[in-house]
């Protein structure tokens, strides 16, 4: 086995390396703010909206990049001050017992990052966000956000990691095939009652109401043989004034959610041509596949995981002396990054393809033309980046760009 030593500066390399590949993908996207608009795009913005748009971008630009240094130098103190070794200390001075120190450790890592990030976020929504008109978020809110995310990280987060280490102590190496197990379990629980579960906490859900968009909805479902009888209307507009809709769920629980806000910037005939693009993404059988990809993919993660996290110079690579399940995790995720980064990669291009393919069903089964006016009416609305960089695209993007999408729409 590599050295701790030898395994520290591969760490401080991997998150160096990702940090200047990732600030250089977004320097030549920026090259590319000023770029003429494409012939096919000219009627989304007017002269004013653009420039409005520009400035929006390089504002985003320059905040991202002071506050992802931030938070690189923030990193790399906390590896070079021994900071996992201080918290692990401390973790340990409450229990004795591997889950509560593993608990009590990453609580105290995510909480304090939390906090740390909080005046990021909170410029981001009341300043930049608020400039630029997209802000509906209150105080009050942001900060009923804030604590219902910690207490569901507590609650599904720390109830993930405690089995898993439970796992680990009782099955040892073979620990991998419970957890994956379980998280599969888990994955497909939350896929099915995510929105009937986990949002409510955070967004109020009502049906959609009788009316000629929930008639023309319904006769396009049952044209294309689509069974839905569960469409419902999120209050989005109490937090940005951007637009979106998802499909979610399977069998019986599958539904529609269409932002409020998407209802109010849009014709019914274009909200039914995004409806449409998502019933193609449950007719393509795009659902089964993410959900089977990314628990193949978390198997795969855990049983390399096995392979090294008994290894006691993954936790004194980061300078923890005392070898656990927890600081292991720590530096395997890590030294995994690369590895899934690289899956990253390949799932965006297999999204970017399943976004053709349901644009493609829209078109075929509905329109292609309400299709191409909403989306880009959503991408005026957003003052989204109509040029970016081909490399930027690919590396980050798990749609095609407009001017692809729309090009597609039109052949």
């Amino acid at each position: 086995m590599i050295e701790p030593t030898t395994l520290f500066y591969i760490i401080i390399a991997i998150l160096i390396i990702s940090f200047f590949i990732d600030k250089i993908l977004d320097a030549l996207n920026a090259k590319h703010f000023n770029d003429e608009i494409p012939k096919e795009l000219e009627d989304v913005y007017d002269k004013d909206e653009y420039l409005k748009s520009q400035s929006y971008k390089k504002t985003k630009y320059r905040f991202g990049l002071i506050g992802s240094t931030f938070s690189l130098l923030l990193t790399l103190s906390f590896f070079f001050l021994d900071g996992f070794e201080w918290v692990d200390n401390y973790a340990r001075s409450f229990s004795e017992h591997p889950i509560w120190v593993a608990l009590i450790f990453f609580g105290i890592i995510m909480i304090g990052s939390d906090i740390l990030s909080t005046p990021f976020s909170y410029y981001n929504t009341f300043v930049i966000e608020e400039k630029f008109g997209f802000n509906k978020t209150t105080r009050k809110t942001f900060l009923l956000d804030k604590i219902k995310g910690w207490l569901m990280t507590a609650i599904l987060g720390g109830g993930i990691l405690a089995l898993i280490i439970w796992f680990y102590q009782w099955a040892g190496a073979n620990f991998w095939i419970y957890a994956w197990g379980a998280m599969a379990v888990f994955t497909i629980f939350m896929n099915m009652y995510y929105a009937k579960l986990i949002v409510p906490l955070f967004n109020k859900q009502s049906p959609l109401e009788d009316g000629e968009l929930k008639t023309t909805i319904e006769a396009y479902a049952q044209k294309v043989g689509f069974t839905l009888n569960k469409i419902f209307v999120i209050d989005g507009s109490k937090r940005s004034t951007k637009a979106n809709a998802y499909f979610s769920g399977f069998g019986n629980e599958k539904r529609i959610t269409l932002y409020d806000t998407l209802i109010n910037d849009l014709e019914t005939e274009e909200i039914v041509a995004v409806l449409a693009h998502e019933v193609g993404h449950y007719k393509r059988k795009h659902i089964i596949f993410n959900l089977v990809a990314s628990i193949l993919l978390a198997g795969l993660t855990l049983f390399i995981l096995s392979l090294f996290i008994n290894l006691p110079e993954l936790s004194q690579a980061i300078g923890v002396e005392t070898p656990s399940f927890h600081i292991g995790l720590i530096t395997f995720g890590i030294l995994y990054s690369p590895i899934s980064e690289i899956t990253g990669l390949i799932m965006n291009y297999v999204s970017r393809t399943f976004e053709y393919q349901a644009d493609n069903y829209a078109k075929m089964t509905y329109a292609a033309d309400p299709l191409i006016s909403s989306l880009k009416k959503l991408s005026k609305n957003t003052l989204s980046n109509l040029t970016p960089h081909p490399a930027y695209v690919f590396m980050h993007y798990s749609h095609p760009t407009l001017l692809q999408r729309v090009k597609n729409l039109k052949a």
